[in-house]
């Protein structure tokens, strides 16, 4: 779920860092350019681990900061396929359920890949999706709560940039995981207890 990514990076340091210890003024823009944002391949950085080496320092002609070629380790959030992750319901709909781990929310569980046999129900402001177990027709919901529901991972996706998109669709998502809850073991913790 979570690896070490050796980078290198060459950029030019903003003068107004240039008063703090060099090593600390490049760890806090290193921060600043990759911190929160996703790598195609790599994942979502989430934190910059090391600097392994600082090389440069030159002011080119016309540039009015010193450039740096820097080597560092980013960790980085990339589940695999199979792995098997917990998260919380951030919302859902006929279409399946989105979930959240909290620093990440394009998480996505379908329809296809929920337990069968299920369904969605929406009424008086209540929406959940029913699990139908056994034959005793014992029912399991899933809503939105602050339940620990357990997924496997199917795949993960780096979508391409969309040049234009409508106002009615969702948020861009750099990085898309789609998820199972299909197998024994997965959805709510409560359901396994």
């Amino acid at each position: 779920m979570f690896y070490l990514s050796k980078i290198e990076h060459k950029f030019a340091l903003p003068p107004h860092l240039l008063a703090r210890p060099i090593r600390e003024a490049i760890q806090s823009e290193l921060e600043r350019l990759f911190l929160d944002k996703v790598i195609q391949k790599l994942g979502l950085c989430i934190s910059v681990y090391d600097i392994t080496s600082i090389e440069g320092g030159s002011i080119f002609p016309g540039a009015g900061a010193p450039t740096y070629q820097v080597v560092f380790n980013l960790i980085m959030f990339r589940p695999f396929p199979g792995e098997i992750i917990s998260a919380k319901v951030m919302s859902l709909d006929a279409d399946g359920v989105r979930l959240s781990l909290g620093f990440f929310e394009d998480i996505y569980i379908p329809t296809h890949h929920m337990p069968y046999p299920s369904y969605y129900i929406s009424k008086n402001n209540t929406r959940k999706w029913t699990w139908e177990y056994g034959e005793e027709t014992d029912e399991f919901n899933i809503e939105i709560s602050n339940e620990v529901i357990r997924f496997q991972v199917l795949s993960v996706s780096y979508p391409t940039i969309p040049v234009e998109q409508a106002k009615e669709s969702k948020p861009f998502a750099p990085m898309v995981v789609n998820g199972s809850l299909y197998h024994e073991g997965l959805g709510p913790v409560s359901w396994w207890q």
